[in-house]
């Protein structure tokens, strides 16, 4: 027998309330039963998401094996069901009176739509007045897992009660951890739940309570108190951090951490976010009164965001502050533009175009290593202008420019010795710096030929660079070019001393870029694989300008690479533009595999051979760049199988016949996920002479061996050993184990690292309990092994790796190829 009518209001949505704080991170459930807590009602229509989204416009289906009683209160007996879109109510037997809008289900009361799956001993409420109250429920997520119970929930419009409910994502028959509380409040207009009296427990054990904490039960953000972070260090201490996440508007928030450190004292962290439809921005900052180990104060501000002025401009800033030289060696920090010793300011207005891009900026540098003096900062660029253009005039031409404009300032120079603990304090003897602006325009050509095999492409680049000097920076740059050229400024002149304040370089630069490509048909023990034949040459020709008295504001020298050969310049600033008359011959090969398109071997080999003496050097550096060849650099990748991935890249300089840089690499990927990484890497010091020891020829000499080794599906190591050889000392030691079950991982972790750059170590501990579908306690184990174990996140082995990790830098760079 069916009737239509409107299908019992059930905002079960109070039931999924616990598990509103799930964790964002991906998560593995293999280990959990495939069968469901609640088994699927064969009489339910199919999960349909698109029903789901008009279920309030379809009419309700009654169904039932009898009806009986009278029209105005009609009462369904014997496999009674109501369906609704994706909506389904089951029971044994269904009053309803038409008049009061009462009814009355009872007898195995099954509820279930796309989302959530209930079954309750009774279900009884008003239609009219919207007021329910369900008995004795079991209720399981069908979009996600976990499942729960409650005594009996009480219902009034959007605002209900759930009376001594629980929730867990464990299998019933091991319920490892659940969450309960005798009551929880939950208003589903407002979007946010209360409970009271909420308790934790892993096994039978309680090891978190909560007399009242408020939370968010849908998308929507609630003010409450967010999962603490616990650790343990040898520099801080017994380590405890509790955030408090304040929802001020839909468009901004706010989040407060105090943080209690043993050794330090109580930290007080603050993150406020805001977004519109313009750009969006985050301000975070921190104080630490009265550091007990530093005997001071401390703290750092940090400001990232940015604006959208229209659809070719956009301002940004990255701004960031910190107390003192040690503040980033003391406390983990997540400032943007940190490098070893420095952090950097940069506030700008970029803009894009088809053809060109441009900006305005200004930036600023502070010393973060307390081991070195401002001397070592780069110079401040306050402002600097760019502009770049590229136009493709026809097929075969194109034309562009490179341009910038920029004021450098350096402040002077506060010296620093070491007091009998060791320690570096300034003793108050001031070096000044001086400052300068420079002006860089590199116009240029280029007539790209190309074929189906092959590519020709001839550039002719003019590069003007001129300056405008203190009095006090020219001269500092004509006593450095007496020095390089060998004469003492002692003796020289004063016309000899007297340094230009407005000098200027300009030069014709001429490239020609030239490969082909050749491909054939191979097969390898039965296998088949395209292999490919990459031959390219690069000429580039430079003539020779004197460039010592132009002073060096932000250029150094690249370090020599596969990409360098392909350069027109060796520096990576406009301070110094290298002479030459020089031709890179390279090689590349690879096999694919014709059955998956997989790489299977790649290798590349180049030297760049120089016809003249390359007489341009930094100051400082007296040697030239000779005639005759460069290293040899070698690169090559070998997939033995989907397994098994070897690397190497290698330098080998003829002249002095030794190696400048050897890096081996060797990957294992298991097939439960785990991974062995080994790594070597060697690389000599440039400036060191031949003759010099072996010890001294040495810039770096490292091992690195990094795993995750599961010993079953439950139990698994993890570790990283990085070791420099040259050094005798480690780097950074790892050791820790993994336990995962169905709901519940736990991560332990030992750690021992260098700390700063005087070779100090820090020791520390860190554990994580990763309670599935709800959050984690503990710290971010997670994070940490990320960084140490390359393919812990297997799919990061896929991703291509972000360009550098600092502050964003300009795409101005005019010593790529056009």
């Amino acid at each position: 027998m069916r009737r239509a009518l409107r299908l019992l209001p059930l905002p079960l949505s109070i039931a999924i309330c616990l598990p509103a704080m799930a964790d964002e991170k991906p998560l593995n459930w293999g280990l959990c039963p495939v069968a469901d807590v609640l088994p699927v009602f064969e009489e339910a229509p199919k999960a349909d998401k698109e029903a789901a989204a008009t279920r309030d416009q379809q009419p309700t289906d009654i169904e039932g094996n009898q009806l009986f009683g009278t029209a105005t209160v009609p009462q369904y007996q014997g496999n009674v069901t109501l369906k609704r879109g994706d909506q389904f109510l089951g029971t044994d037997h269904l009053s309803f009176d038409t008049e009061s809008g009462n009814y009355i289900a009872e007898g195995n009361v099954r509820y279930q739509d796309s989302s959530f799956r209930m079954v309750a001993q009774r279900a009884e409420g008003n239609q009219e007045s919207d007021t329910h109250k369900i008995s004795d429920i079991q209720y399981q997520l069908v979009d996600r897992r976990g499942h729960g119970g409650a005594e009996s929930v009480d219902l009034q419009g959007a605002v209900g009660q759930m009376h001594r409910s629980t929730y867990t994502t464990c299998d019933p028959s091991q319920p490892i951890w659940k969450l309960s509380a005798p009551q929880i409040e939950v208003d589903n207009d407002e979007g946010f739940g209360t409970a009271r009296n909420a308790v934790l427990r892993i096994g039978k054990v309680p090891v978190l309570w909560a007399p009242y904490f408020k939370f968010p039960i849908d998308d929507r953000r609630q003010t409450g108190l967010l999962y603490p972070e616990v650790g343990l260090s040898g520099r801080n201490g017994f380590d405890y951090a509790q955030p408090i996440y304040f929802n001020l508007a839909p468009n901004y928030d706010d989040t407060l951490t105090p943080r209690y450190m043993s050794k330090r004292g109580f930290m007080l962290d603050n993150e406020f976010r805001y977004l519109y439809d313009g750009g969006r921005g985050e301000l975070q900052t921190a104080y630490l009164p009265n550091d007990k180990l530093r005997d001071k104060d401390r703290g750092q501000v940090q400001y990232e965001g940015y604006h959208n002025i229209n659809t070719h401009w956009q301002a940004r800033a990255n701004l960031a502050w910190v107390s003192d030289e040690r503040y980033m060696e003391d406390f983990s920090s997540k400032l943007i533009g940190v490098t070893t010793s420095t952090l950097q300011s940069q506030i700008g207005i970029y803009g894009t175009g088809e053809t060109w891009t441009a900006g305005l900026m200004a930036d600023r540098w502070q010393l973060t290593d307390y081991t070195l003096t401002e001397a070592s900062l780069p110079y401040a660029r306050q402002p600097r202008a760019f502009f770049t253009w590229d136009k493709p005039v026809l097929s075969w031409l194109e034309t562009g420019v490179y341009a910038e404009a920029v004021r450098f300032t350096h402040d002077d120079v506060d010296q620093k010795i070491i007091d009998a603990d060791g320690e570096y304090v300034r003793n108050g003897v001031v070096s000044p710096y001086f400052n300068g602006s420079r002006l860089d325009v590199k116009p240029y050509v280029t007539m790209p030929f190309a074929g189906a095999a092959w590519y020709v492409t001839p550039t002719l680049a003019y590069r003007y660079t001129g300056y405008e000097l203190d009095r006090g920076l020219a001269q500092q740059t004509r006593r450095q070019a007496l020095i390089d050229a060998g004469i003492d400024p002692a003796t020289a002149t004063p016309e000899q001393l007297l340094g230009d304040t407005s000098p200027h370089r300009s030069m014709p630069i001429v490239s020609l870029d030239a490969g082909m490509f050749f491909d054939r048909e191979t097969e390898i023990n039965g296998k088949s694989f395209l292999h490919t034949l990459e031959p390219r040459l690069f000429y580039l020709r430079t003539p020779y300008r004197d460039q010592s008295d132009l002073p060096i504001f932000d250029t150094r020298d690249f370090t020599f690479s596969w990409g360098q050969l392909f350069r027109d310049s060796r520096y990576t600033g406009a301070d110094r533009q290298n002479d030459a008359n020089q031709l890179t011959m390279a090689l590349s090969t690879r096999f694919i595999d014709q059955d998956t398109g997989r790489e299977r071997f790649s290798g590349s080999i180049g030297q760049i051979l120089y016809f003249d003496d390359s007489r341009v050097t930094l100051p400082g550096q007296a040697a030239v760049v000779e005639q005759g060849k460069s290293a040899w650099i070698a690169d090559a990748n070998y997939a033995i199988n989907d397994r098994w991935n070897l690397g190497a890249t290698y330098q080998w300089d003829p002249k002095l016949k030794r190696e400048d840089l050897a890096s081996v690499r060797a990957r294992y990927l298991m097939s439960n996920d785990g991974i062995v990484n080994l790594t070597y890497r060697y690389r000599v010091n440039p400036g060191a002479s031949a003759n010099a020891s072996k010890a001294d020829r040495t810039l770096l000499e490292q091992a690195d061996l990094s795993f995750l080794y599961p010993i079953n599906e439950r139990w698994s190591l993890v570790g990283r050993y990085y070791y420099s050889i040259a050094d005798k000392e480690p780097l950074e030691i790892i050791g820790g184990v993994q336990w995962d079950s169905c709901c519940l991982a736990v991560r332990a972790l030992a750690r021992r690292y260098v700390r700063n750059r005087e070779g100090e170590m820090n020791n520390s501990f860190q554990i994580e309990f990763v309670l599935k579908g709800l959050s984690s306690i503990g710290q971010n184990t997670d994070r940490t092994l990320r960084r140490a174990i390359l393919g812990y996140y297997r799919d990061d082995l896929y991703l291509v790796p972000p360009s550098n990790t600092g502050a964003a830098r300009d795409d101005y760079d005019p010593n790529q190829i056009p």
